[in-house]
């Protein structure tokens, strides 16, 4: 859970400094917000997001990819049933 956290905590030390339009914190605690971190995570993820738009290096972009999914796992560990998109727990 050591990702997650980690995650959950850089998510809402950002989402604090837009308090004031009303975005709300992440949390896991509900269905719902368990979902909405897996949407950030989702988001994050993507192949455009997760390169900054090709800004990135490899070995930055695999530091990142790194970091996400072991964030993912454990959300996935605390709730099966959320839904990612980009994010698979499959072996290949």
């Amino acid at each position: 859970m050591n990702s997650l956290v980690r995650f959950l905590e850089r998510e809402n030390t950002w989402a604090k400094l837009y308090s004031k339009s009303g975005i709300p914190m992440y949390e896991v605690d509900t269905a719902e917000g368990r979902q909405k971190v897996a949407d950030s995570i989702d988001s994050q993820l993507s192949p455009e997001n997760l390169s900054c738009d090709g800004e990135l290096s490899i070995s930055e972009i695999r530091i990142r990819y790194k970091y996400l999914t072991a964030a993912a796992a454990d959300l996935r560990k605390l709730d099966p049933t959320v839904k990612f998109w980009e994010y698979s727990d499959e072996a290949y």
